[in-house]
């Protein structure tokens, strides 16, 4: 769940992506300046636990604020509306209409409720002070891998207009925000025609450098390591130094029997290139869904024996969870829950593993840092460091020497701001 957004009373709560906060940001500017009070819940139907989740939170809420329209949107609201639409003062905006002013409206005039200007909506999620400003480049997905429901309740990959996407940045540096961070459902499709030629994600993201030489830090959220484009940014990350050394690939299994039966298109031995390519400069980072159907212990162990391989320095490692309307949700040879947790906790530990590894090498090493919230601060690497010191204000960019480890924690002192 993400972070409530306190900027007026339209107050926002997000589930599952960092794309679902983002879009609630920019429902809420839209809604501002027409609705007097109201709660927008973002949802998440990647899980039936994430989908569980948004609708007793929105049930919460309507408790909590009789009076109040509540809008919900996102994918649960668009695979099962009727989760939510008998809740009182719920209107259900789907995904493809999220962003269109006249739903809302038309939408809460059916709902009969009185707003005042002056109601402050209940919502007791701690705000949320990000150092980096999240740019949405793109949204929905052509791909067809069986276990996701998101390319049905996104749509088809829709790529942002260069000009719509340099105005975010802008406006973005202008607000004090000196790391971005380009996201959407599947940002390594980014393609659009540019004077005839192919404009992809890694042209995106040299010309964002160029035009916009205030930029410190540019980084990438999740990608497909099956696009050919991934070869030109990995050289741009090794050539560009304000590219962010970090990538989070979207692995999903390290056994290509795995991977065919999921309808992925990269394998083991493409990732092994790529990780080769980044020449230990890069890190990467990984989704591995443990439990998948026909996942036996030996295929399993492939994935084990890839990821002490190439040593990813983070995992973010969860079951199975069939969804309705998916091919991999009927597919024989299911793996029993208690046996896919059991592989999660495997994948962690060592995960957690690597992450050691390459964090005691660290130590000595200054690294240039974005200072968050609290006196902590982001390494390139996105691992955070705990600065030992006076303060140091949020969205400032520092140099810091690594001289501890704590937990999952550098330690560090600040050398340069």
């Amino acid at each position: 769940m993400q972070a409530e957004n306190n900027k007026n009373n339209i107050k926002t709560l997000s589930f599952g992506c960092r794309l679902n906060s983002l879009e609630s940001d920019k429902i809420q500017k839209m809604l501002q300046p027409h609705i007097g009070a109201g709660i927008v819940v973002n949802t998440c139907a990647v899980t039936a636990e994430g989908e569980r989740q948004s609708g007793q939170a929105v049930r919460k809420l309507a408790r909590e604020n009789p009076t109040l329209p509540i809008f919900v949107t996102g994918c649960a609201a668009t695979r099962n509306p009727e989760l939510f639409s008998q809740i009182p003062n719920v209107a259900v905006v789907s995904n493809f209409d999220k962003m269109n002013l006249d739903v809302y409206l038309s939408a809460l005039s059916g709902l009969g409720c009185v707003v005042s200007s002056g109601a402050v909506p209940k919502l007791r999620a701690a705000d949320s002070k990000l150092s980096k400003q999240f740019v949405q480049i793109q949204n929905g997905c052509n791909h067809h891998c069986a276990y996701c429901i998101t390319r049905v309740l996104r749509g088809p990959s829709v790529s942002f207009e260069y000009a719509t996407i340099l105005s975010d940045v802008k406006s973005a540096v202008k607000n004090g925000f000196y790391e971005i961070v380009l996201t959407g459902i599947d940002i390594a499709s980014y393609v659009r025609n540019d004077d005839g030629k192919l404009f992809l994600l890694s042209d995106l993201c040299r010309r964002l450098l160029n035009d916009v030489p205030e930029i410190r830090r540019l980084r990438l959220s999740s990608v497909d390591p099956a696009v050919p484009d991934i070869k030109n940014i990995i050289d741009l990350i090794l050539a560009e130094p304000r590219m962010m050394p970090h990538l989070h690939f979207s692995m999903q299994s390290g056994s290509d029997t795995i991977l065919r039966s999921m309808g992925r298109r990269h394998n083991a031995e493409m990732v092994r290139t790529l990780v080769a390519q980044g020449r230990g400069k890069i890190t990467f980072s990984w989704d591995i869904i443990c439990g998948f159907p026909g996942e036996t212990p030996e295929l399993f162990e492939e994935t084990v024996a890839l990821i002490r391989e190439t040593a990813p320095i983070k995992i973010h490692a969860f079951p199975f969870s069939p969804r309705p309307g998916t091919p991999a949700a009927d597919m024989p040879a299911q793996v029993l829950r208690s046996e896919s947790k059991h592989r999660v906790k495997i994948i962690n530990e060592l995960a957690n593993e690597n992450r050691r590894k390459f964090m005691a090498a660290q130590i000595g090493k200054t690294v240039q840092s974005l200072v968050q919230e609290n006196n902590t601060a982001r390494c390139p690497h996105d691992l955070d460091i705990k600065i030992v010191g006076d303060r140091i204000a949020p969205r400032t960019i520092c140099d810091i020497k690594i001289t501890d480890i704590h937990d999952e924690y550098f330690v560090g002192n600040v050398v340069n701001c």
